[in-house]
Parts: structure tokens; sequence; C-alpha cells
């Protein structure tokens, strides 16, 4: 990957196909895709604008970015369809590379593929790594003095720049005390997640529990398989209490 960066801004060049569609319709189809960190957390995609199918119509708005430079504000049209201020230009960028580029927004369109595969929430940031080993580590949950889990035989999962989470089988865990939850989150490494709120007796604690019941491929390791946040309640790693702020 080539690279630019200014300010807190990182750019890279990626080599994957990806394409975006709005409503069936092909909006963007690149093999140059240009990862860009606006935020230091996951990169979003900008298009060279010449891989652009749609049409980019000005809406005479504009927002100011310190590091990217002043953006025209776009809808994108296409086939009669239009996605409102769907886009952006900065043809005057302090950032060469993002000149001659369009950035399309993620959550506006209706699907994104990296070559073939669906992807969703944000672009995967090639930078990040999730790693899911198996363990004999003994794993404690414990909520208002009550253990609600216990479990040698958790699913570990390391994900670059988070802490680990543990993964455990229902079986090892307090099922009777777990109250379902209609609470969704999305995950572009692992999936869609629903939620379980646990019933102590003394309290309810709300979506303190999730699990992925049909994970993305590389992260088939921890289906059916329940988490705890770890910031919420109390959690024995081989005895030892971890800090619920910093881990162990």
């Amino acid at each position: 990957m080539s690279e630019a960066t200014r300010g807190r801004v990182r750019v890279e060049e990626g080599r994957k196909r990806v394409r975006t569609y709005f409503e069936g319709r092909l909006v963007a189809d690149t093999l140059r895709p240009h990862l860009v960190w606006e935020s230091p957390y996951y990169p979003t995609y900008y298009f060279p604008a010449e891989d652009v199918k749609a049409q980019l119509v000005p809406t005479g708005k504009t927002e100011h970015s310190p590091s990217r430079g002043d953006a025209e504000v776009l809808d994108v049209v296409v086939d009669g369809k239009t996605a409102e201020s769907a886009a952006r230009r900065i043809p005057e960028s302090p950032l060469e590379v993002l000149q001659g580029l369009v950035r399309v927004d993620f959550d506006a369109m209706s699907e994104w593929f990296e070559e073939d595969e669906p992807i969703y929430v944000h672009p995967r940031d090639p930078h990040t790594r999730i790693d899911i080993l198996t363990s004999s580590r003994h794993i404690r949950v414990e909520i208002d003095g009550v253990t609600v889990a216990d479990s040698h035989q958790p699913r570990i999962l390391f994900e670059t720049g988070l802490r680990p989470r543990y993964y455990l089988p229902l079986t090892d865990v307090r099922m009777d005390l777990l109250r379902p939850s209609e609470t969704q989150t999305h995950c572009p490494y692992k999936g869609t997640a629903s939620y379980y709120s646990v019933d102590t007796g003394t309290a309810v604690h709300e979506d303190v529990v999730w699990y992925y019941r049909t994970p993305l491929a590389e992260s088939q390791k921890i289906a059916g398989l329940a988490a705890f946040w770890n910031e919420k309640l109390d959690i024995y790693v081989d005895g030892v209490l971890e800090d619920r702020k910093k881990g162990l």
C-alpha cells in the first residue's frame, strides 16, 4: 500500500476491488480504492473520480476539515434514484492525493463489496487483526455477588487495540438468569451481535451479554458463545479479579 499523511489523517491506496450500490444501482466500482483515516478508529473509502458511475450533483453546501480542506457536498444520482448529500469532493485539499477522489458515505449506500464479499458498518482496517484462541483458563463472571458464568473452556478473542473478550459456552452460563433483549449491534469483523440482559434477583443489568449466532467467516469460532461486558461486571481470570477499566 502507498501512504500519505497530514496531521492525524492517513491515506493508503488499497488493492481490493471495491463496489458500492444504492437501491440496486451501481454507484462506484474501483480497483484503486483509497482508505482514509478521518478519525483514528477506522478508515473510510474514497474512490477515484473516474470510477464513480453515478452522477454527482452539487448541493451548494460545503464542509470544512482543518486537515482535509473544504469539501463540496454532493447528491448521488443514479437511474433516477437520489442519495442526498451522500458524497464529498475536495478539489483543493492540502492532501494532494485526495484532490481527485470522491468520498461516498458508507451508511447512505445500500450495499458495499470488497471483491465479491459484502462488508458492513465500515471498511475493515487492514492493520486490525482478530485472533480467537481456545483456552483452558478459568473464567468466572460475577454480578451482584451472583456467579453468572463459570468456565474452563473459553475462547479468548484478541482484537488489535482492544482488551481481550472471553466467549463462553452457554452451558457454562446461568441461562436461567438471562433475559433476551431486542438490542443488536454490528461489527465489520464479527457480524451481527444479539444481546441478553441479566436478572440477578437484585437488579436487571441491561445488555451486558452478547453473542453472534451466525458470525462472519473469520470469526466462526465464537458462534453461539456468550461474551460479557468486562467494564460493567466482575470477571475473575484464574482467580484474579480483572480491573474493569484496564483489564488484567
